[in-house]
Protein backbone atom coordinates (compact mmCIF):
# COMPACT_ATOMS: atom_id res chain seq x y z
CA UNK A 1 0.00 0.00 0.00
CA UNK A 2 2.84 2.44 0.85
CA UNK A 3 4.71 1.47 -2.34
CA UNK A 4 1.66 2.38 -4.37
CA UNK A 5 1.32 5.78 -2.60
CA UNK A 6 5.05 6.51 -3.16
CA UNK A 7 4.82 5.85 -6.88
CA UNK A 8 1.76 8.07 -7.12
CA UNK A 9 3.59 10.87 -5.29
CA UNK A 10 6.55 10.54 -7.69
CA UNK A 11 4.20 10.68 -10.69
CA UNK A 12 2.51 13.84 -9.36
CA UNK A 13 5.86 15.51 -8.67
CA UNK A 14 7.18 14.70 -12.14
CA UNK A 15 3.94 15.90 -13.74
CA UNK A 16 4.00 19.10 -11.66
CA UNK A 17 7.64 19.84 -12.50
CA UNK A 18 6.99 19.13 -16.19
CA UNK A 19 3.97 21.44 -16.23
CA UNK A 20 5.89 24.23 -14.47
CA UNK A 21 8.77 23.88 -16.97
CA UNK A 22 6.37 23.97 -19.92
CA UNK A 23 4.64 27.10 -18.58
CA UNK A 24 7.98 28.83 -17.96
CA UNK A 25 9.20 27.99 -21.48
CA UNK A 26 5.93 29.22 -23.02
CA UNK A 27 6.25 32.48 -21.09
CA UNK A 28 9.83 33.04 -22.22
CA UNK A 29 9.01 32.27 -25.87
CA UNK A 30 5.92 34.49 -25.71
CA UNK A 31 7.99 37.39 -24.39
CA UNK A 32 10.42 37.08 -27.28
CA UNK A 33 7.59 36.68 -29.79
CA UNK A 34 5.89 39.87 -28.57
CA UNK A 35 8.95 41.98 -29.39
CA UNK A 36 8.14 44.47 -32.13
CA UNK A 37 10.68 45.70 -34.61
CA UNK A 38 10.36 49.39 -35.53
CA UNK A 39 8.83 49.96 -38.96
CA UNK A 40 11.08 51.09 -41.76
CA UNK A 41 10.94 54.81 -42.55
CA UNK A 42 10.33 55.26 -46.27
CA UNK A 43 11.83 58.18 -48.19
CA UNK A 44 9.19 60.54 -49.58
CA UNK A 45 11.39 61.24 -52.61
CA UNK A 46 11.89 57.62 -53.67
CA UNK A 47 9.85 54.90 -55.32
CA UNK A 48 8.12 52.40 -53.04
CA UNK A 49 7.37 48.82 -54.08
CA UNK A 50 4.36 47.15 -52.50
CA UNK A 51 4.19 43.99 -54.58
CA UNK A 52 1.32 44.89 -56.90
CA UNK A 53 2.08 48.61 -57.02
CA UNK A 54 5.01 50.93 -57.54
CA UNK A 55 4.35 54.23 -55.73
CA UNK A 56 6.02 57.62 -56.11
CA UNK A 57 4.77 60.17 -53.56
CA UNK A 58 4.10 63.57 -55.16
CA UNK A 59 2.57 65.97 -52.63
CA UNK A 60 0.17 66.41 -49.72
CA UNK A 61 -2.04 69.42 -49.03
CA UNK A 62 -5.30 70.58 -47.49
CA UNK A 63 -8.10 72.13 -49.52
CA UNK A 64 -11.70 73.26 -49.24
CA UNK A 65 -14.52 72.92 -51.70
CA UNK A 66 -17.06 70.59 -53.17
CA UNK A 67 -15.31 70.12 -56.52
CA UNK A 68 -11.98 68.69 -55.43
CA UNK A 69 -11.38 66.23 -58.31
CA UNK A 70 -15.12 65.54 -58.22
CA UNK A 71 -14.94 63.82 -54.79
CA UNK A 72 -18.36 63.88 -53.09
CA UNK A 73 -17.38 66.03 -50.11
CA UNK A 74 -19.85 67.85 -47.88
CA UNK A 75 -20.34 71.55 -48.72
CA UNK A 76 -17.65 73.64 -47.02
CA UNK A 77 -15.74 70.58 -45.84
CA UNK A 78 -11.96 70.60 -45.57
CA UNK A 79 -10.03 67.74 -47.10
CA UNK A 80 -6.58 66.29 -46.81
CA UNK A 81 -5.21 65.26 -50.21
CA UNK A 82 -2.28 63.00 -50.99
CA UNK A 83 -1.25 62.77 -54.63
CA UNK A 84 0.80 59.78 -55.70
CA UNK A 85 1.94 58.26 -58.98
CA UNK A 86 0.85 54.62 -59.05
CA UNK A 87 2.02 51.96 -61.49
CA UNK A 88 0.29 48.60 -61.72
CA UNK A 89 3.08 45.99 -61.71
CA UNK A 90 0.78 43.04 -62.46
CA UNK A 91 -0.41 41.58 -65.76
CA UNK A 92 -4.09 42.55 -65.28
CA UNK A 93 -5.98 45.80 -64.79
CA UNK A 94 -6.76 46.27 -61.11
CA UNK A 95 -8.14 48.59 -58.48
CA UNK A 96 -6.82 46.67 -55.51
CA UNK A 97 -5.26 49.82 -54.05
CA UNK A 98 -7.77 50.77 -51.33
CA UNK A 99 -5.64 49.45 -48.46
CA UNK A 100 -2.18 50.24 -49.87
CA UNK A 101 -2.04 53.50 -47.90
CA UNK A 102 -3.40 53.93 -44.39
CA UNK A 103 -3.38 57.35 -42.73
CA UNK A 104 -2.47 57.50 -39.06
CA UNK A 105 -5.19 58.04 -36.45
CA UNK A 106 -3.58 61.32 -35.45
CA UNK A 107 -4.13 62.70 -38.97
CA UNK A 108 -7.63 61.52 -39.93
CA UNK A 109 -10.52 59.64 -38.43
CA UNK A 110 -9.54 55.94 -38.82
CA UNK A 111 -13.15 54.97 -39.60
CA UNK A 112 -13.25 57.29 -42.64
CA UNK A 113 -12.15 55.83 -45.95
CA UNK A 114 -10.53 58.06 -48.54
CA UNK A 115 -11.98 58.86 -51.92
CA UNK A 116 -9.47 57.71 -54.54
CA UNK A 117 -9.53 59.65 -57.78
CA UNK A 118 -7.66 59.61 -61.08
CA UNK A 119 -6.50 63.23 -61.31
CA UNK A 120 -6.44 63.55 -65.11
CA UNK A 121 -10.21 63.07 -65.52
CA UNK A 122 -11.62 62.86 -61.96
CA UNK A 123 -12.68 59.21 -62.31
CA UNK A 124 -13.49 57.74 -58.90
CA UNK A 125 -11.75 54.42 -58.12
CA UNK A 126 -10.75 53.44 -61.68
CA UNK A 127 -9.00 50.26 -62.71
CA UNK A 128 -5.35 50.96 -63.45
CA UNK A 129 -3.79 49.18 -66.41
CA UNK A 130 -0.48 47.27 -66.28
CA UNK A 131 2.68 49.31 -66.70
CA UNK A 132 0.92 52.68 -67.08
CA UNK A 133 1.85 55.22 -64.38
CA UNK A 134 -1.18 57.23 -63.27
CA UNK A 135 -1.45 60.22 -60.93
CA UNK A 136 -3.98 59.41 -58.20
CA UNK A 137 -5.38 61.51 -55.35
CA UNK A 138 -6.31 60.01 -51.98
CA UNK A 139 -8.79 62.43 -50.40
CA UNK A 140 -9.79 62.25 -46.73
CA UNK A 141 -12.54 64.54 -45.45
CA UNK A 142 -11.36 66.17 -42.23
CA UNK A 143 -13.71 66.38 -39.23
CA UNK A 144 -15.45 69.76 -38.93
CA UNK A 145 -13.53 72.29 -36.87
CA UNK A 146 -10.28 70.31 -36.90
CA UNK A 147 -7.02 72.11 -37.59
CA UNK A 148 -5.15 71.00 -40.72
CA UNK A 149 -2.23 68.71 -39.84
CA UNK A 150 1.35 69.89 -40.40
CA UNK A 151 2.36 66.48 -41.76
CA UNK A 152 0.71 63.40 -43.23
CA UNK A 153 1.79 60.08 -41.71
CA UNK A 154 1.00 57.03 -43.81
CA UNK A 155 1.58 53.32 -43.36
CA UNK A 156 2.35 51.62 -46.67
CA UNK A 157 0.98 48.07 -47.00
CA UNK A 158 2.66 45.41 -49.12
CA UNK A 159 1.24 42.08 -50.36
CA UNK A 160 2.96 38.88 -51.45
CA UNK A 161 2.20 36.99 -54.64
CA UNK A 162 1.34 33.30 -54.30
CA UNK A 163 0.98 31.00 -57.29
CA UNK A 164 -1.69 29.07 -55.38
CA UNK A 165 -3.61 30.12 -52.33
CA UNK A 166 -4.48 27.59 -49.66
CA UNK A 167 -8.25 27.87 -50.02
CA UNK A 168 -8.99 27.80 -53.74
CA UNK A 169 -5.65 26.90 -55.31
CA UNK A 170 -5.70 30.09 -57.39
CA UNK A 171 -2.97 32.71 -57.88
CA UNK A 172 -3.23 36.09 -56.19
CA UNK A 173 -1.80 38.72 -53.86
CA UNK A 174 -2.06 37.79 -50.19
CA UNK A 175 -0.70 38.41 -46.68
CA UNK A 176 -0.92 42.22 -46.37
CA UNK A 177 1.75 43.55 -44.03
CA UNK A 178 3.25 46.99 -43.31
CA UNK A 179 6.21 47.83 -45.57
CA UNK A 180 7.03 50.98 -43.64
CA UNK A 181 5.88 54.48 -42.75
CA UNK A 182 5.93 57.59 -44.88
CA UNK A 183 5.79 61.18 -43.60
CA UNK A 184 5.14 64.15 -45.88
CA UNK A 185 4.75 67.85 -45.11
CA UNK A 186 1.24 69.14 -45.75
CA UNK A 187 0.95 72.24 -47.92
CA UNK A 188 -1.94 74.66 -48.23
CA UNK A 189 -4.04 74.30 -51.35
CA UNK A 190 -3.73 72.52 -54.69
CA UNK A 191 -0.93 74.84 -55.80
CA UNK A 192 1.47 73.06 -53.44
CA UNK A 193 4.55 72.02 -55.42
CA UNK A 194 5.40 68.37 -56.04
CA UNK A 195 8.20 66.78 -54.03
CA UNK A 196 11.38 66.78 -56.08
CA UNK A 197 13.28 63.46 -56.28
Amino acid sequence: MFENAGSRLKAWLVAGIGTAAALALAGVLGAFGARHEPMQLLAPTGRIETGQWLLRPLRAYTAEGENLYGAPLKPGAKALVFEVEMTNRTAKSSKDYFDVLQASQATVDPSSKPFIVLTRDSTLSPELHPGMPERMAYIWELPGGSAPPASLDLTVIRKTYKQRDNLYGLPGWFNPAPAGTLTLPVGSGPDTADIQP
